[in-house]
């Protein structure tokens, strides 16, 4: 650890995710925020925006060509994507980047540019960067001076699956995840189809056969398998809730393996990361509301040489900010729950 205590920023924090890696580093015994940035909201107080920091002494919102970088240790990145690529390129080389936008998860700029409707203009960037899914990439993540943090979707299903897939215990054949997220997910902009009366009292699915998580998804079980061309069936849905996000996975076992096998497997990988739990009944998205949990279980299939998995995470905390916070710690030599250690808020 090089400083008992860093300066972060966090870029975006008058958006959902900023403003949950506020809620978060505010408890953070080593961090001290010293910039917040928000283009539309410069010079305002983040109190404004939202009253429940009232009681935090934080600097003003600015815009972020204004920010003051000479005494940043570290900024994290809650910008939209698109965007947040040519911010990120102009922060100077001794500022360390938490990413929690798209712009550098996909190794491939080509397929950016497929999924993303723009050209990667910062190809030298994107070659350095780190995928940060906390439990698995840990290594790779502490020297990092840039990462990017996963997707909700992703880091619920590869949370699941990426243990299995290196134990051998299930194929990438008839792959199927079947998520569900909370309306944060699709952030704070003013958007018809997320008006109360469109999405109360309903669910539907959105981006079918399309969804940007899935390239995401399919990038890292490849990598996993040691397999080109991973294909999986990922269908996103929306439900009437803030908070959470549900993945169902439907899965082929290799070799006759049993749910027992994968809750074994489960186990052992993370015997030692704190924030993924195995459990034996169904998950809820309200055992682990606000909080940086993500819960696992496994169930035997019906269909022989099938199992059924599940995966549930706050989409916002481990799904995004929590997970952004993980890896500051992992950067900077921190104990790894620094700040992440708030219960979930059950009912």
């Amino acid at each position: 650890m090089s400083k008992a205590k860093i300066n972060v920023g966090i870029l975006g924090a008058s958006g959902y995710t900023g403003a949950d890696a506020v809620r978060l580093l505010a408890a953070h015994p080593n961090v001290e925020i010293t910039l917040l940035t928000g283009n539309a909201h410069a010079g305002k107080s983040l109190a404004e925006i939202y009253p429940q920091f009232g009681g935090l002494s934080m600097p003003d919102l600015v815009k972020a060509e204004d920010a003051d970088w000479s005494h940043m240790d570290a900024v994290i990145c809650g910008l939209p994507h698109s965007t947040a690529q040519d911010v990120i390129a102009n922060i100077p080389a001794h500022v360390r980047v938490i990413d929690m936008s798209a712009d550098f998860r996909l190794r491939d700029a080509k397929t950016y540019s497929q999924w993303y409707g723009r050209s990667h203009d910062q190809v030298a960037l994107l070659s350095e960067a780190v995928y940060g899914l906390s439990e698995h990439y840990r290594d790779e993540i502490k020297p990092a001076r840039l990462v990017a943090c996963p997707g909700c979707y992703p880091t619920a299903a590869l949370s699941a699956l990426l243990p299995l897939m290196k134990a051998g215990l299930v194929t990438t054949q008839d792959l199927i995840i079947d998520a569900k997220s909370g309306v944060t997910g699709a952030g704070r902009s003013l958007k018809e189809q997320n008006l109360f009366s469109e999405v109360a009292e309903g669910m539907n699915a959105y981006a079918v056969g399309a969804h940007r998580h899935a390239p995401e998804i399919e990038q890292e079980l490849g990598l996993a398998a040691g397999q080109q061309d991973v294909r999986v069936n990922f269908t996103p849905h929306l439900v009437p809730m803030n908070r959470g996000e549900y993945v169902s996975i439907y899965a082929k076992v290799a070799s006759g393996a049993t749910a027992s096998d994968m809750k074994a497997a489960w186990n052992t990988f993370y015997a030692d990361k704190p924030f993924v739990r195995v459990v034996e009944d169904t998950p809820a998205t309200r055992h682990v509301r606000g909080s940086n949990y993500c819960l696992l279980s496994a169930f035997d299939d019906r269909i022989d040489g099938r199992v059924i998995l599940f995966s549930t995470l706050d989409n916002l905390v481990k799904g995004s900010s929590g997970q952004a916070v993980q890896n500051l710690n992992l950067m900077f030599g921190f104990d790894e729950t620094a700040g992440l250690l708030q219960q979930p808020l059950y009912p």
